[in-house]
């Protein structure tokens, strides 16, 4: 193999198909798949019956022909159906797949006449499969699992294999140290209240983001008065609960300080994105609390936040 005669873009040379697809390949990282989480999704029909729905969307699939013969773009502009086959007297299992069948290296279709990029369907998989068999140039979409004697699909059948190609994430490192008075609190009935001299963030969530990562970690909170026992969290919006944390302090009487964290994964909800939501620390004592804790001037609170992109 030699170097490609000029670069892509050069005025005057001529570029192969080829060479046009290794550059989606360099753009693509190497990666295939879709390219955002609601891409290609598979559901059933409308009304279930013997076939599934591919939404629109579009991937990069990368060629398996070829090892230098780059990647595809695919785009699928409104629904597609595809037809799945019943089953017999065993249940069986699918893959729906979106597939390139490239005469320069494969086949015989006729690019000009023939649809060479289509969804098709590898029957009779494991029933664990997640990727497309060996030397399939093409990427998954979804499991069928059909029980015996079965030619409805429902979608307890379906199961979603989709990655996309090149996930996007975002972190921000949020800190904030009260500068109100010391606020504290106690009780033993396990009811969370907010420390009031922490207002806690607005975080702007990317429209994009399909879960996020949240850890909270509360610098020298403060205990006194007695023992104390309950536990820290947080809310984030009005509909997620982070994990909470145990806070189980035996220093007396006197003022203590600890570094406590909580930490937790979200799928957001499909209201949460590309809106603002407040994130705010939030504690509680547990039966059998004889002590309090709380938030002043001494404290600083970490929220570390990353969102992600998968498939949805």
């Amino acid at each position: 193999m030699t170097l490609f005669q000029a670069p892509i873009l050069t005025d005057g040379a001529t570029h192969s198909a080829q060479q046009f697809r290794m550059l989606v390949r360099d753009l693509a990282n190497g990666a295939e798949g879709i390219t955002q989480g609601d891409d290609l999704k598979v559901t059933p029909l409308s009304t279930p019956g013997a076939a599934v729905q591919v939404a629109d969307g579009s991937g990069i699939i990368r060629s398996k022909a070829n090892s230098f013969g780059g990647s595809y773009s695919a785009c699928n502009i409104g629904a597609a159906s595809v037809d799945i086959a019943s089953t017999g007297g065993s249940p069986r299992s699918d893959m729906v797949i979106l597939r390139i069948l490239d005469p320069e290296y494969e086949g015989d279709l006729d690019p000009a006449t023939d649809p060479i990029m289509f969804f098709d369907v590898v029957s009779g998989v494991a029933s664990t499969a997640t990727t497309v068999p060996a030397g399939y140039t093409a990427i998954a979409l979804a499991r069928i699992d059909l029980p015996a004697s079965t030619s409805t699909i429902t979608a307890a059948m379906i199961t979603d294999i989709r990655s996309v190609a090149n996930p996007r994430r975002q972190r921000t490192l949020n800190v904030y140290s009260p500068t109100a008075a010391l606020n504290e609190f106690g009780g033993n009935a396990s009811v969370y209240s907010y420390w009031t001299n922490v207002p806690g963030w607005n975080i702007p969530i990317p429209d994009w983001a399909t879960t996020a990562r949240i850890m909270l970690t509360v610098c020298q909170i403060r205990f006194s008065t007695n023992d104390f026992f309950g536990n820290l969290s947080a809310t984030f919006g009005a509909s997620l609960s982070m994990q909470q944390t145990v806070l189980d302090d035996n220093g007396g009487t006197g003022p203590r300080r600890s570094t406590v964290v909580c930490a937790d994964t979200f799928t957001l909800p499909d209201a949460y994105r590309g809106t603002t939501q407040l994130l705010r620390a939030r504690g509680c004592g547990a039966p059998g609390n004889t002590g309090k804790v709380g938030m002043d001037s001494s404290v600083t609170l970490v929220a570390d936040v990353e969102f992600n992109e998968a498939p949805r």
